[in-house]
């Protein structure tokens, strides 16, 4: 008898499929990043203060030295002053002087090293850990301009595109200059103060609490080149409709021109381990 021949099949591609690895997306990485961070915000009764009620008790505040300012020649009102400086304090507080704690807390306690040995790239890294200030701030815009269009009996921005864009600008450029800052601050504890020379320079001369129409010319004209002026400007814009379609265009790139000078300074400075 012919013995019966029997062939085993060896395991074919088709027949054992392996189980594919997990991949992300870089949006999903980042979001899962931004909903730790909510979360450790959210925990932290400082950063809430600073970052929700403080931009709005000096938006509020603002009004008794906006009232003693010399308007008359400026086109400008009291609630076309208030409104824009209530965006950009919403904007300082709860984006850069909030991450700028957040990347120097992150960096000494070696997360931001962990962070780098998995999938998430560096401006993942970077940008997923602002997500939190970015909801903030646009949660503290729509509160902070219906209740101060209230409170003054102010009118509507004339252009709504311009608020928006200097609100996207300005998250854009205070993250990265957050990162920045960060890279010169060796502690914690001393990240309550770094942002303080940018802060005060900003609030004082780019027209965030005294338009730059009431400066003497000379300075008028150097202040108009600072970091945060052309994102004033948009902001201003949007709320008098006066801001011409080339002055809309300088503001634009002279924001961005120095956003893109923030973040090289980023890729070129930023450190991701504890400073010694």
């Amino acid at each position: 008898m012919t013995p019966i021949a029997r062939t085993a099949q060896a395991p074919s591609a088709t027949s054992t499929a392996s189980t594919p690895q997990a991949t992300t997306t870089a949006a999903a990485r980042m979001i899962a990043l931004g909903r730790a961070e909510l979360t450790l915000l959210l925990r932290s009764k400082a950063s809430m203060v600073n970052a929700v009620i403080l931009p709005s008790v000096v938006a509020f505040a603002m009004r008794g030295m906006v009232n003693g300012l010399d308007l008359d020649g400026t086109g400008l009102s009291v609630a076309t002053v208030m409104l824009p400086a209530a965006l950009a304090n919403a904007l300082f507080f709860a984006v850069y002087t909030n991450l700028v704690g957040v990347y120097v807390v992150r960096r000494e306690g070696l997360v931001l090293k962990r962070l780098r040995t998995g999938e998430l790239r560096d401006w993942e890294i970077l940008t997923g850990g602002a997500l939190p200030a970015l909801m903030l701030v646009l949660v503290q815009s729509v509160l902070l301009g219906a209740g101060m269009t209230v409170f003054l009996d102010a009118e509507a921005p004339a252009a709504w595109h311009l608020v928006m864009a200097g609100l996207l600008i300005g998250v854009a450029m205070l993250v990265a200059a957050a990162a920045l800052t960060a890279a010169f601050t060796r502690t914690a504890e001393s990240a309550q103060l770094t942002f303080l020379p940018f802060l005060l320079v900003t609030m004082s001369a780019s027209g965030v609490f005294a338009p730059r129409e009431v400066l003497p010319d000379s300075v008028a004209d150097v202040a108009a080149w600072l970091p945060f002026s052309p994102v004033m400007d948009l902001l201003r814009g949007g709320w008098t409709g006066d801001l011409g379609a080339m002055e809309q265009l300088r503001a634009a790139l002279v924001a961005l021109a120095w956003t893109a000078v923030a973040v090289y300074g980023v890729h070129r400075r930023f450190r991701w381990e504890p400073r010694h």
